[in-house]
């Protein structure tokens, strides 16, 4: 397997909102991807490619010294490959050595494989915000992780 993960480009949009699709049930549109890589200055988002074929992405806003990751997804057919980990440790060390010093994400609380990757991370359970997806009102657990 040939993974390189790289920053995301305007090519990558049509995927990701695709890929959206088949990882969540609250997908994102495209639009909102075209506003994240074309407009949002804060955003910073990143692919994974195995071999030229999208296999996941993960996104972040830099806001002051804190980063607050917006989206980590895997496609179904690329997962248990450790391609999230991947994607986590390059989204932390990049903002790491541009000035981030704490992250934060909100996961569902039924999202037990995306909790235990995050933990790897040194990310641990902050709060709970009630009712917080639209689709089925699960609770998200918030996570933060400061750099040492």
């Amino acid at each position: 397997m040939n993974l390189i993960i790289r920053q995301a480009e305007e090519k990558d949009i049509k995927p990701m909102a695709l890929m959206d699709v088949l990882c969540f049930s609250a997908p994102w549109s495209e639009t909102s991807f075209e506003k994240e890589i074309r407009e949002n200055h804060l955003a910073f988002y990143i692919v994974a490619e195995v071999d030229g074929i999208l296999a996941g992405y993960a996104g972040l806003w830099c806001i002051v010294d804190e980063g607050h990751i917006t989206n980590v997804a895997v496609h179904p057919d690329w997962r248990r490959r450790h391609i999230g980990e991947a994607l986590v440790s390059v989204l932390l060390e990049h903002t790491i050595a541009n000035g981030i010093k704490s992250h934060t994400l909100e996961v569902r609380a039924s999202n037990e494989p995306a909790i235990s990757l995050y933990r790897k991370f040194g990310f641990e359970p902050a709060g709970t915000r009630k009712n917080y997806y639209e689709d089925n009102g699960e609770d998200a657990i918030i996570m933060w992780r400061m750099v040492e």
